[in-house]
C-alpha cells in the first residue's frame, strides 16, 4: 500500500469511479471493501489518518453487546454475534476470543447474570465462542487474582472477542488495496460536485501537496461517523442533525492490576454503562464512561471526572485502588449515536445505524459501531448501487479472508496483527543492523517496524506510526515520548525529510502526547 502510488491511480483522469466513500474509520473502510470486492472501481478518502478518530478508540471489542440485551434489542445482539464469529473467522490475526468473568456479591446476582448470559450464548448459536458457566468464589479469584474478595460469592465467566482497532482498521485499507481500490489518507474532501442535481464527484486536497483534485463518481457515500453532518451540509446546508455525540473514556494502567487470564465485566455503572477492565497488549485498558459531547474534535480528551470515574470504579473491583500516579495513558473515543433525541442519555440510544439517501444522491450510513462495521458496509453498497444505477452484484465479504490473514497468521503478543506479513517484516529488520532493537524498554515495538509503517501502511507522521500502527501512545504516553526521536530519523530517511521536518514533528508530537497523560 504506497500512497503515491494511489495519489497518482486517483488522480489519473481516466479513472472513473463507481464508487467513491467519504471515510477512512470503520464504517467507511468496510464499505470500500465491499464495493470493490464486487468489483466497482472503488475510491475512498480520509481527511486526516485512517481510525484516526473513533475507530482507533473503542473499548478493543468485538462482542454483542450485554447491554443492548439489558435493554431487550435481542436483534442488535444476534446481528452483532453472528459478525463477530465471521470477523474471527476472516481476521483470525486481528482478532480473538478472550474469558471475561462478572463478578457475583450475592446470589441473586449470579443466577440474574447468569441467565442473561445463557441467553447471550444461545443468540450466538454457532457462532458461540464458549459456554456460560457459573463460578465458585475460589474459581473467581483464580480468574481474577487481584480481584477485591470482600462479599464476593462467585461470578460468571462468559466469551467474546477482543481486537486491536487501529491494526484492524489498517487492515482494511490494505485489502482495499489488494482487491485494487484505492484508499489516501490526509485528503479531505472540500465540496460536493453535482450535474443536474445529483452528486457526481467530489473535489478533495492532498493535504502535503496543497493540490486539489477532482474526481467524478456513480455515487458518493457519507460513511464519516461522528463528521457524518459536516458532509451532509455540503450537499444540503440547511440539513438537519442526525448524529448524537457521546464521549468514552479509558485508562491503561500496569498488567499487574489485573493479572490473570480473564477480562473483568461490571454490568452496572453510576452512569448506566457497563464497565470493563481487560488485558491488552501486556497492559489494562478500563473503561467506558458516557458523556454527551456537542464538539466533534478530532483529538477528543477525557475530562477529568471521566478520569476520577474510571479510578473509582476499578477501586471498587480491585483489590489495589489505582491512583492517578499509575496511569500510563488515557484516551477518550466520540460515538456517532444515530438519533437527534435530546434529554435522552446517550446510554439509552440505540448502537444501530441507519441508511439515508438525499434528493441529490448523496448514500450515508449513520450510527453503528465496530462490531457490525462488514453488515453496515454490505447494506450500504446494495444501496448504492441502486442510486449509481449500476447492476446489482452479491456481497462477497462474508467470506472474505482479510489480508495477511492466511495460514502463517500465528504468533503472540504485538507480532500477531501482522500475520501472514510477519515473514516480510522480519526479512526487512534483516537488512538493517539495529532494526531488531527494542525502541523501549517497557514496549515490545522494533526500529524495522517503522520502516514498514511507512513502506507499507501509509504512515505519514510520528503519530500514525506511535498512535495507530504501534499502539505505544495508548500503552505507554511516558514511553512514547520517549520512542518518538528514533522514530522521526527514521521516517525522515524513509520519507526523504529534512531535520526541519524532524523538529515540526517532534513538537506536535510531544504536544499531543500530552493530553494522554493525566
Amino acid at each position: 500500500m504506497n500512497r503515491a502510488k494511489s495519489l497518482q491511480q486517483l488522480a489519473d483522469p481516466s479513472a472513473g469511479w463507481d464508487v467513491l466513500v467519504i471515510g477512512g474509520g470503520a464504517t467507511g473502510l468496510g464499505t470500500a471493501v465491499d464495493a470493490a470486492a464486487r468489483g466497482y472501481r472503488t475510491a475512498l478518502l480520509e481527511q486526516s489518518d485512517f481510525a484516526k478518530a473513533t475507530s482507533s478508540r473503542s473499548t478493543k471489542l468485538i462482542h454483542g453487546g450485554f447491554r443492548y440485551l439489558k435493554q431487550g434489542n435481542l436483534h442488535l445482539v444476534r446481528e452483532s454475534l453472528r459478525e463477530r464469529g465471521l470477523l474471527l473467522r476472516n481476521a483470525p490475526h486481528l482478532v480473538r476470543a478472550l474469558s471475561f468473568v462478572v463478578p457475583a456479591h450475592s446470589a441473586w446476582e449470579k443466577v440474574f447474570y447468569g441467565f442473561g448470559l445463557k441467553l447471550y450464548d444461545a443468540l450466538a448459536g454457532k457462532w458461540g465462542l464458549g459456554s456460560t458457566r457459573l463460578l465458585s468464589r475460589e474459581e473467581t479469584l483464580r480468574h481474577l487474582p487481584t480481584l477485591a474478595p470482600g462479599n464476593l460469592r462467585g461470578g460468571i465467566q462468559y466469551f467474546d472477542g477482543q481486537f486491536d482497532d487501529a491494526r484492524l482498521a489498517i487492515c482494511l485499507a490494505q485489502t482495499l488495496d489488494d482487491l485494487g481500490g484505492v484508499a489516501v489518507n490526509y485528503c479531505p474532501v472540500t465540496a460536493l460536485l453535482k450535474s443536474n442535481g445529483r452528486v457526481c464527484g467530489v473535489v478533495a486536497r492532498d493535504t502535503e501537496s496543497g493540490r486539489e483534485l477532482t474526481l467524478g463518481a456513480r455515487v458518493v457515500v457519507n460513511a464519516t461517523g461522528v463528521f457524518t453532518d459536516a458532509v451532509r451540509r455540503l450537499d444540503e446546508p440547511a440539513a438537519q442533525p442526525l448524529i448524537v455525540t457521546s464521549q468514552g473514556a479509558h485508562i491503561v494502567l500496569d498488567r499487574s492490576f489485573l493479572p490473570g487470564d480473564s477480562a473483568l465485566m461490571v454490568p452496572k455503572t453510576d452512569d448506566g454503562r457497563v464497565l470493563f477492565a481487560i488485558p491488552w497488549q501486556d497492559h489494562v485498558a478500563v473503561g467506558t464512561t458516557d458523556t454527551r459531547r456537542e464538539e466533534t474534535p478530532l483529538e477528543p480528551r477525557p475530562l477529568a471526572a471521566e478520569i476520577e470515574f474510571l479510578l473509582e470504579h476499578a477501586g471498587r473491583y480491585l483489590a489495589r485502588q489505582p491512583a492517578a500516579t499509575d496511569i500510563l495513558s488515557t484516551f477518550a473515543g466520540l460515538r456517532p449515536l444515530f438519533g437527534s433525541r435530546r434529554g435522552v442519555k446517550t446510554s439509552r440510544i440505540s448502537r444501530e445505524h441507519a441508511l439515508l439517501v438525499s434528493p441529490s444522491g448523496l448514500v450515508t450510513i449513520a450510527g453503528g459501531k465496530w462490531t457490525t462495521y462488514r453488515a453496515m458496509a454490505e447494506q450500504t453498497v446494495d444501496q448504492a448501487e441502486g442510486v449509481a444505477g449500476l447492476a446489482h452484484r452479491p456481497c462477497r465479504t462474508h467470506d472474505l479472508r482479510l489480508h495477511a490473514s492466511g495460514d502463517t497468521a500465528e504468533g503472540s503478543g504485538h507480532w500477531r496483527a501482522y500475520g501472514a506479513d510477519a515473514v516480510k517484516l522480519e526479512e526487512l529488520i534483516r537488512d538493517r543492523p539495529g532494526w531488531s532493537k527494542p525502541l523501549h524498554p517497557r514496549l515490545p515495538y522494533v526500529g524495522g517496524e517503522v520502516a514498514w509503517a511507512v513502506r507499507h501502511e501509509m504512515a505519514r507522521t510520528v503519530e500514525d506510526v506511535l498512535a495507530r500502527r504501534m499502539r505505544a501512545l495508548f500503552l505507554d504516553a511516558r514511553a512514547a515520548l520517549e520512542m518518538a526521536p528514533a522514530v522521526a530519523a527514521t521516517m525522515a530517511a524513509e520519507l526523504g525529510r529534512d531535520p526541519a521536518w524532524e523538529d515540526a514533528q517532534l513538537r506536535d508530537f510531544r504536544e499531543l502526547a500530552q493530553r494522554y497523560l493525566p
